[in-house]
């Protein structure tokens, strides 16, 4: 499972860029619309839903701001429906991506998409070309102060694949146990930072330095494309690449 933090590594530095450019509210508002959507506006029975309220919250997200977008999904409130699409795109040096897309015009959605993708030097892929390099996965974040046997006995047992330990716990499982992970990480009083699926990579691809940065920079552009909520490579990211990056 080579790769994982990097992944967050390169996740969390996303999210404080879209912080500074304001876009993290409007992800997250379209992550709680559509919480609300699927599993109810009740936080305390929609677990999906309570996590991304947390996220709401620890992003300094306005009480109003989360009510209204939870009440958009519940339909308490009017607003645009949300369709949630994925794309499947080369980008440069053959990297395979993954495009998880929300909006309310589908049609806007992949103009905007493949305009940034054909003008920084990928190519749009069809349905299947990309995918098969990857699992669907669940993915689980821990970020309190744990015992890194005991979570992982816990999570193993439980049927998780892999634990990570890096700025924070990873644990990474099939999406048959990820309700099993998720309850038995709860019967032991540990809180979840997130909980999601994501498209994990079956062979991560390697790259120089330079190519690398090449990647991690289109993909940048991707995720720049107002209605992009997740990106998903088959780059695996080396510290230099990161290093590059940063520079």
């Amino acid at each position: 499972m080579s790769g994982h933090s990097k992944w967050s590594t390169i996740k969390h530095k996303k999210a404080a860029t879209d912080a500074k450019r304001g876009k993290v509210f409007t992800r997250i508002a379209k992550e709680l619309t559509i919480s609300a959507r699927e599993g109810g506006g009740n936080p305390e029975m929609n677990n999906r839903l309570a996590l991304v309220m947390a996220k709401a919250k620890a992003a300094n997200m306005t009480k109003d701001s989360i009510e209204r977008a939870v009440k958009r999904g519940t339909g308490e409130l009017e607003g645009g429906e949300l369709f949630e699409l994925t794309y499947e795109v080369y980008a440069p040096n053959g990297i395979g991506l993954i495009i998880e897309v929300v909006t309310d015009n589908k049609n806007r959605s992949i103009a905007d998409l493949r305009h940034v993708v054909n003008k920084f030097g990928g190519t749009m892929a069809a349905s299947g070309a990309v995918s098969w390099q990857f699992t669907r996965k669940g993915y689980i974040t821990i970020d309190q102060e744990v015992d890194e046997d005991e979570l992982f006995m816990i999570a193993a047992e439980a049927g998780a694949d892999d634990v990570q330990f890096d700025e924070i716990a990873e644990i990474y499982v099939d999406i048959d146990n990820f309700q099993a992970v998720q309850t038995a990480l709860a019967e032991a009083d540990i809180k979840l930072k997130e909980a999601t699926l994501l498209y994990d990579p079956n062979t991560p691809s390697e790259l120089g330095a330079k190519e690398s940065v090449q990647v991690l920079k289109f993909i940048d552009k991707v995720e720049d494309v107002d209605d992009v909520q997740n990106v998903y490579s088959t780059l695996e990211i080396s510290d230099e690449a990161i290093a590059a990056m940063g520079d």
